[in-house]
């Protein structure tokens, strides 16, 4: 019983905790609900004021714009207006002028009526004179016209004659003169030293005693020396001195320095000789490149091929009469230049072909040839311009022909060849110049004496005054200039003098 008892107090406790307990979170829920009512409310009241707000504002946009497009729409449709009006005025001038050109044409139309009208009746008038003409003259147009061109023609010719005859002799004038001013101006700004140079072949010896230590021991030394140089050495009865053949100056200039510094080194022996001779063939190679290096600087060229600044370098230690063929071409270079400026023409083909016109001298001693033709077969291999192999091949005029750089080339060659200490020559070739000035001028008839004075620069003729008058002496300057001209090659030129003289002798007695 008290089991069950406790059972039922139990299960009435637990009933009345569980009522007590779903109260509980009834009354807790229902606060809960309240509290979300109102908050929901106030939020709705919220929304309703924002609402209205925009609303509003809404209304009063739509308000504005409204008003700025009707403004805008009264502005278009006036600026319409004032076009419309435009538009009407432009026309009603469109069509005023529109009848003033009609008018015009109308008026063109009877004034060309007029003029063929006036030019029928002027060809009628023209007719009819030329009628009474061809009676008057008893000519027909046709006649009178072959009649009057022949006597123009006539008139014409002569005066052509007359006209080309001034020209020509105004031409050759002007023409002499601006070649002297040419000329005068270009030797002028190549203000260049005037030195005579020449190759060094004879290599002064201490004392004779070297002459044995050079040929060695059965000719050992002289043997190797010869062989590693390619040059001959000469060893004779001259007192402290030996020579050295070669045509290459090259090798002749490496033999040379090997002799040197092998006089001063004192050990001569076949491999100290090789050794020596290597060396100096390394220092000479620099100093042809830089030699060649420095010809293009001092020319003011560029761009020119490696070989061509070598062969170039190589014209150092070449000489012609005397004259230093590297400093000649350098010379050449500038001369040609300025001849080029004067005359309007490529400076740097003129330049560049005058520091090459020589370079086939630097091998002219292992082909066969002309050095114009040398050169210019050189400089073909490595130079594109065809107007500088051109000019090349052409300074010595054996082309046939010869162009405008040709011919500056030509010019600048013969400027700094022919002005006074460029170039030396033999005492035998200048007794033969001076003998053959004087036997031309002994070959014509009246002749007396002939002297060639000036270094051959002048000639002076004594006539016979019995045999030449005054105007024979003036003819016979200018045959023995022009026998000259033809029979002799001279650089510059040669003045020739004819002296007639007539003396009256008598004694008192």
């Amino acid at each position: 019983m008290e089991i069950y008892l406790m059972l039922i107090i139990a299960l009435t406790g637990l009933v009345v905790g569980g009522l007590i307990t779903y109260l509980g979170h009834r009354l807790i829920a229902g606060h809960r609900l309240r509290a979300v009512e109102e908050e929901v409310r106030s939020r709705l009241e919220e929304a309703n004021t924002k609402y209205k707000e925009v609303l509003l504002e809404a209304k009063e946009e739509a308000l504005r714009i409204k008003g700025a497009a009707e403004a805008e729409y009264r502005e278009r449709r006036s600026e319409l207006q004032r076009q419309e009006r435009r538009l009407a005025q432009k026309e009603e001038n469109l069509e005023r002028k529109l009848e003033r050109v009609e008018r015009r044409e109308h008026n063109v139309a009877n004034r060309e009526k007029q003029l063929e009208a006036t030019q029928a009746h002027l060809e009628e008038l023209r007719r009819k004179q030329h009628q009474q003409l061809e009676l008057i003259s008893g000519l027909s147009s046709t006649e009178a016209k072959q009649l009057l061109l022949r006597e123009l023609e006539g008139e014409l010719k002569d005066e052509a004659c007359r006209r080309l005859r001034e020209w020509e002799a105004q031409l050759k004038e002007e023409a002499q003169d601006r070649a002297r001013q040419t000329l005068a101006a270009v030797i002028q700004r190549c203000a260049t030293d005037v030195v005579s140079e020449t190759t060094v072949s004879v290599v002064p010896l201490p004392s004779d005693e070297m002459k044995g230590r050079l040929i060695g021991r059965e000719g050992r030394n002289l043997r190797a020396l010869e062989q590693a140089t390619g040059v001959d050495l000469i060893i004779d009865d001259t007192p402290e001195a030996v020579t050295l053949s070669c045509f290459d100056p090259v090798r002749r200039e490496i033999a040379r320095q090997a002799l040197h510094k092998l006089m001063l080194d004192g050990r001569i022996h076949p491999a100290r000789i090789e050794e020596v001779v290597e060396k100096v063939k390394a220092d000479v190679e620099a100093t042809v490149r830089n030699e060649g290096e420095q010809a293009v600087y001092k020319a003011g060229l560029h761009g020119l091929h490696p070989e061509l600044v070598k062969l170039l370098g190589r014209l150092k230690y070449r000489t012609s009469y005397g004259q230093n063929v590297l400093l000649h071409s350098l010379e050449v270079a500038h001369l040609a230049g300025m001849l080029a400026a004067e005359l309007g023409s490529d400076i740097e083909v003129a330049k560049k072909a005058g520091l090459l016109h020589d370079i086939g001298k630097a091998v002219d001693h292992e082909v066969e040839g002309p050095h114009a033709a040398i050169g210019a077969d050189l400089v073909r291999q490595w130079e594109r311009s065809p107007l500088v192999v051109k000019a090349i091949a052409e300074h010595h005029g054996e082309m046939g022909s010869m162009s405008v750089e040709g011919f500056i080339i030509s010019t600048a060659d013969a400027i700094s060849g022919s002005r006074p200490g460029a170039r030396g020559e033999s005492l035998e070739q200048y007794l033969k110049r001076l003998e053959s000035l004087e036997n031309i001028a002994n070959s014509f008839k009246g002749v007396d004496k002939s002297f060639a004075i000036q270094a051959g620069r002048e000639v002076r003729i004594l006539v016979k005054p019995d045999e030449i008058d005054d105007v024979a002496a003036m003819r016979l300057a200018r045959d023995i200039v022009k026998r000259i001209q033809e029979s002799l090659d001279y650089p510059g030129q040669i003045k020739v003098t004819v002296i007639r003289e007539t003396r009256a002798v008598d004694y008192a007695k």
